[in-house]
């Protein structure tokens, strides 16, 4: 079940930056950037790094630039250590 949720919150986060980078591009209404961290904060991290190198979107704001890499290597120790076969 944990797997399940992982594959749609990152499944989400690609989405959302997707969108935004369209409504940037239209100038029509933006998904907050809150938003975009919430989801990258409940383990999204990994699709809202895969949406920002995809989309080349918010990769110049420094906080993105280097926050999502570092919530995605927290999420990726975190999930480790759930899944590791040794008591930790």
């Amino acid at each position: 079940m944990i797997a399940v949720y992982l594959v749609l919150i990152n499944l989400c986060g690609f989405w959302v930056m997707g969108a935004d980078k369209r409504r940037a591009q239209h100038h029509k209404w933006r998904i907050s950037e809150d938003r975009l961290w919430l989801i990258a904060i409940v383990f999204g991290a990994l699709g809202v790094w895969l949406g920002m190198q995809t989309f080349r979107h918010k990769t110049k704001h420094t906080s993105f630039q280097y926050g999502v890499p570092f919530l995605l290597v927290i999420e990726a120790v975190l999930i480790g250590i759930y899944y590791s076969p040794f008591d930790l």
